[in-house]
């Protein structure tokens, strides 16, 4: 049975078999935005909504050592953050992002994620301590309007679910009104082992380059 993760909630990558979870999958779903409209309110009409998943690593002394963000973001923007083109692969191998999604579902909820990253904690390279996911929302919408939204971990590929280890709802709530930034959660390593931290915090960070100063200022240990 799947774990509905709560904000603050801190897991073991512990398989109800007792196996380790080891290889997995990241993923966020979210739907586009839809409102009236035409001629007195009738019809409808469709609002894009482009979220950008990435993720940061810290090494044993707190320093940012790699990461995985949109190679879509231009070295401009980039450089007023002291930050490196965006890619899609660790250094290591350990993890790879499918890609960027710019619209979301714009019908149902076709039940996969738009944007996902991969996991395989094998290949993670001992010297990484830290890993913290965020959510970026790059257009005006704030997680409030947003549909649904949601985050898991799951075994299989980015094309087929088998089976969901933990999932976060965070969208269309008030709780969420002028934020577009959210710090997902954090895989850490502790006496050895890979555990799991829903931090589930909203900020009205309007990029990623802001997202990640306050992850290594607030949240990473040193």
């Amino acid at each position: 049975m799947a774990i509905n993760l709560n904000k603050g909630q801190r897991i073991n990558l512990e398989k109800e078999n007792g196996s380790k979870l080891e290889r997995f999958c990241v993923g966020c779903n979210w739907g586009a935005i839809t409102t009236k409209g035409g001629f007195f309110g009738l019809g409808t009409k469709t609002v894009e909504v482009d979220l950008d998943l990435s993720c940061v690593m810290f090494d044993t002394s707190g320093n940012r050592c790699d990461f995985l963000y949109s190679p879509l973001y231009t070295q401009q923007f980039l450089m007023l953050y002291g930050l490196l083109p965006g890619k899609l692969d660790s250094l290591d191998g350990a993890l790879h992002h499918t890609g960027d999604d710019r619209s979301g579902d714009t019908g149902d909820d076709d039940g996969l994620d738009n944007e996902i990253i991969t996991v395989d904690l094998k290949r993670v390279s001992p010297d990484i301590m830290q890993i913290f996911f965020f959510l970026n929302n790059c257009g005006k919408e704030d997680f409030s309007q947003i549909p649904y939204a949601s985050i898991r971990m799951f075994e299989g590929t980015p094309e087929k679910v088998q089976q969901i280890f933990a999932s976060y709802n965070v969208a269309a709530e008030t709780a969420y009104q002028g934020k577009t930034a959210l710090v997902m959660g954090e895989l850490y390593k502790h006496n050895g082992a890979w555990k799991f931290n829903a931090i589930g915090d909203a900020y009205p960070h309007r990029n990623l380059g802001e997202t990640i100063n306050l992850i290594s200022k607030q949240y990473v240990r040193r």
